[in-house]
Order: structure tokens, then C-alpha cells, then sequence
């Protein structure tokens, strides 16, 4: 919906947050317009619902930023605080937490600014309204769980932004939050069209949408059967299905294919994003040797097991996704053999959200160019929820290998059936190992060793370049990282928010 960006300066000033000295939970438009000439049309409702869509382009750094703190990638030259967080030494003043609690809340403000004054709109269809109260719920039920995510429990607003009132809230249980945004996502399932019909509203939120962000929330909360429920809910509707090309599924041409459930619409000349110019001018993120060794030999079995691994070539007969995603030094890439001044972080550059290809040499990507549509939630990951959730809930069974290999049979990837007669826990292996591989710079393996309690693991080992020496330094306190400090930006003006255990 590229159309979500119309009115960009009235929205502007409809949702422009208060100054930095003010409390970063509220966002009060109030002198921002006026009552008695806004919120009256169905045009106005329209433009308010475009304001909190617009507020999801502050959240590039939800997405790849996030695999550059865990042992995937490597931070070139970061200033944001992603090499903080990944080496330990964050504080309540990094750049990267204040931001995702500014960003969150900004979002949450909008959609219940917007949830507040639907009802003054004259003139608009029911049908119409109920599935922008939809749109809206669904966007709030996204940012809170970005902050869920980070932070455990935080200040539970739901009624249209009031400085005086919420300024001082303390902090809300986890469970509580989460109850909200599964009410929110069951509310917004039944009046979210399957699709929609106009050009003009194309990347509007859809129920599938709703349906895999519920399941994803589920699964984040080790509700097993109740996700795995969601996800199967969504499959079994066929709305949508693999892309049959992985690597080309997120270049500009194949936006919005038939894999995509939820992304962020980028257009040029105002709305754009910096994703290409970084990962091939700046080598940012750098993906790791750590990320590679992950990948199958093409006869599915570990490098560590295969006749088929040859030292000397390591990235020869791996499973096609490994070279679908990343680009090592001596491989080509845009139409040039990658020499190793051109990824010198790690020997590795990064594929996706580039729209390069590997034989055609097209001219480096200027800054703030990109106009790729950022996905956050596909039709793949909806099928490794089930596969997890499933599995967890009663077993390996069948349809949990058949969610597992439909992804491996992807006509680009052709990998090999997992191998049957798994035990639960050496099916829970495959389907993290087959997470982490097909999800890579998608944003969600950070959040999945935090879940899964193994980031106290995986996050204190040495990073690896392609030649396997040591460039990098994972550190991860198993009793304080596992949530992020409250920014003291906020415990400062609000003395009712409790920090986190570990944070002062």
C-alpha cells in the first residue's frame, strides 16, 4: 500500500511526538490540531490510519540490526549500540534500547489515537470502519510485542494519549501485555480481509497477517498448542505459498509475491531506506563464519559429517541457501569476484535487502536508495512456527516433517527430506538449525535464544571471519541480558517504572 504514505505533513503534525523532555509513553496530539476540523471525515480517518503505518518505518532496526548482536553477523563502524548489546556492555543510555522503547510507544500512541476518535467519523461504512479499527489494532498489537520482546513487562496503555494521566503509570506484567495484544489480534482476525482488491491499498494488513503475527506471539510464550493452532489455521486457508525462488524473493521485483504476509512499503523519492547501500558499500552487517558452518551439505548431513565437505572449498555442496543469502570473499557478486577489501569485516556480504544480483554489474547503491519493501512476517515462517510449536506440543508427527521439508523443496533449494524416526529433542534441533538458516537478517533469531534460554550459549563465543579466525567477541549475562534496561531516559521521569533485575 504504497498509498499508506498520502498526507505525509498533516500526519507529521498529528502524531509529532512531544519534546525529549516529556514522557516517551504518550504521545498527545491535542496541540498539534484542531478537534473541530479533524477526526470528522472518512478522509480523516483514513490519513490517521496512514500516520500509524508511517510510524513502522522507524523500525528498521527491529530487523537485520538485531542478527548483528547475536553471532551471525558483525556490526561494521556501530554507532547505534548493536556492538554494544552484542559485546555486553550496553547500558540504560544505549542508543539502540532507547530507541526501540521511543519507537514502540510512538506507534502504540498513534493506533490508540487513532482507536479513540474512529467513532466521531461521519459517513463511513461499518464494513469499511471495522477494518480500519482492524488495521489498527493489529499495528498496536505488533509494537507492544516489540516491546514485550525486549523489556518483560511495560506500562499497558489502550485509551488515547493523555500526558497527564499516563505519564507516571508503572510497569504491567508480561502476561498482561500479551493478554492485550492476543485480545487485539483476535479482534482485528474476523474483520481483516483475506485480500485486498484495489491497487491502492496493496500492502495493507490482511487476517493472514493477524493469524501469523498471533502465532508468532504464542510461540514466543511457549503456548504450543495454541500456536500451532494459529499457524495451521493460516495454512490450511492457502492464501498464501513459497516463492519459488528464495534469493529473489526479496529483490524489488518480486515485491508483495505470494510468500509475503506483512511488510513495510517503501517508494521512491520519499521513502526510503539505507539496507543496500550498507550491506555492499559498508559490509554492514557482516554475516559470520559462525553463520555458515550452520548450513547443510547438500546430502543434509553437517559439514562435520559429510564426505562431501571439502576444507579447501568450504562453501561448495552446501545447501543452496547459504549462497542464496551471503557472499564470501573469491565468490562473485554483482558482476565482480569479491576480493577481500570489499567485505573486510568478515570476508562475508550480505544478499538479502540488496537488489544485486550475482552475474549483472549494476552500479553501487548510493545512500538512502533502497526502496525494497522490508518484510517482516512471510508464509516460511509460518510453517517453522507450526513445525516448532507442533512439535513441542505433542511430538514429531507427520505434518511437522512435512512443514520442515516443503521448506526444503523450495525449487531453489531442493535440499533432502529430514531424515524419520527423529526423537522430539533431535527434531527440535533440525527445526532451530532450519530457523536460523531460512530466517537469516530477518530479524528473529535474536528473540529465538532468548526464548529458547540458549543466548547464554550461543552469545559468548568467539565471531568468526571465512577463515576462521577470531575478529569478534560475543558476552551474554544469563542473569541480566535476557531483558534489556528500561532507557533512563524514562526511569527519570517516571520514578513508578521498576528497572530490570541486573540494571541500575
Amino acid at each position: 500500500m504504497k498509498n499508506y504514505r498520502f498526507n505525509a505533513l498533516i500526519i507529521g503534525l498529528l502524531f509529532l511526538l512531544q519534546s525529549s523532555c516529556q514522557n516517551d509513553l504518550v504521545v498527545n496530539p491535542k496541540d498539534q490540531y484542531s478537534e473541530t476540523t479533524f477526526w470528522v471525515t472518512q478522509a480523516d480517518a483514513l490519513a490517521g490510519l496512514s500516520g500509524c503505518y508511517n510510524a513502522l518505518f522507524d523500525c528498521q532496526s527491529w530487523f537485520y540490526e538485531t542478527d548483528m548482536i547475536t553471532a551471525n553477523g558483525l556490526a561494521y563502524n556501530a554507532t547505534n549500540g548493536t556492538d554494544a548489546i552484542a559485546r555486553g556492555v550496553h547500558t540504560p543510555i544505549t542508543d539502540l534500547i532507547t530507541g526501540r522503547w521511543i519507537q514502540a510507544y510512538r506507534g502504540v500512541g498513534r493506533a490508540n489515537t487513532f482507536l479513540a476518535k474512529i467513532g466521531k467519523i461521519n459517513g463511513m461504512a461499518d464494513e469499511l470502519k471495522n477494518r480500519t479499527i482492524g488495521e489498527a489494532k493489529f499495528l498496536r498489537a505488533f509494537f507492544y510485542l516489540g516491546l514485550v520482546d525486549c523489556f518483560g513487562g511495560v506500562p499497558l496503555i489502550v485509551d488515547e494519549p493523555n500526558l497527564a494521566t499516563q505519564a507516571t503509570l508503572p510497569r504491567n506484567t508480561k502476561e498482561e501485555v500479551v493478554t492485550q495484544i492476543l485480545k487485539d489480534l483476535d479482534e482485528a482476525i474476523p474483520v481483516l480481509p483475506d485480500t485486498y482488491s484495489a491497487g491502492s491499498d496493496l500492502g495493507r494488513i490482511t487476517k493472514g497477517a493477524a493469524l501469523a503475527l498471533k502465532a508468532r506471539v504464542l510461540l514466543y510464550n511457549g503456548r504450543w498448542a495454541d500456536a500451532a493452532t494459529a499457524a495451521k489455521t493460516l495454512i490450511d486457508r492457502k492464501t498464501f505459498t513459497l516463492f519459488p525462488h528464495y534469493r529473489n524473493l526479496f529483490l524489488l521485483a518480486n515485491e508483495r509475491n505470494s510468500e509475503v504476509i506483512f511488510n513495510v512499503e517503501y517508494q521512491s523519492p520519499r521513502f526510503l531506506h539505507n539496507l543496500d547501500y550498507d550491506s555492499y558499500l559498508l559490509n554492514r552487517p557482516a554475516p559470520t563464519r559462525n553463520l555458515a558452518d550452520v548450513y547443510l551439505m547438500t546430502d543434509g548431513k553437517p559439514k562435520e559429517e559429510s564426505p562431501l565437505y571439502d576444507p579447501a572449498k568450504p562453501f561448495e555442496n552446501r545447501d543452496p541457501r547459504l549462497l542464496q543469502t551471503i557472499y564470501p570473499v573469491d565468490y562473485k557478486f554483482n558482476g565482480r569476484v569479491t576480493a577481500a577489501n570489499n567485505v573486510p569485516t568478515t570476508g562475508f556480504g550480505l544478499k538479502k535487502y540488496t537488489n544485486l544480483t550475482d552475474n549483472e554489474a549494476q552500479p553501487a547503491p548510493a545512500t538512502n536508495t533502497g526502496q525494497i519493501n522490508i518484510i517482516f512476517i512471510r508464509y516460511a515462517e509460518v510453517l517453522l512456527t507450526y513445525a516448532e510449536a507442533q512439535n513441542e506440543a505433542v511430538g514429531p508427527d507427520a505434518s511437522v516433517y512435512d512443514a520442515i521439508n516443503t521448506l526444503r523443496k523450495r525449487a531453489s533449494v531442493n535440499m533432502p527430506n529430514l531424515t524419520t524416526g527423529l526423537s522430539q529433542a533431535d527434531m527440535r534441533t533440525q527445526i532451530r538449525r532450519e530457523r536460523r538458516v531460512e530466517l537469516a537478517f530477518e530479524g528473529l533469531y535474536y528473540s529465538d535464544i532468548k526464548r529458547w534460554k540458549t543466548a547464554e550459549i550461543e552469545n559468548n563465543k568467539p565471531v568468526l571471519n571465512y577463515l576462521n579466525v577470531v575478529v569478534g567477541q560475543r558476552s551474554f549475562n544469563k542473569d541480566r541480558d535476557y531483558l534489556w534496561p528500561i532507557p533512563s531516559t524514562q526511569t527519570q521521569i517516571n520514578p513508578s517504572l521498576a528497572q530490570n533485575p541486573g540494571w541500575f
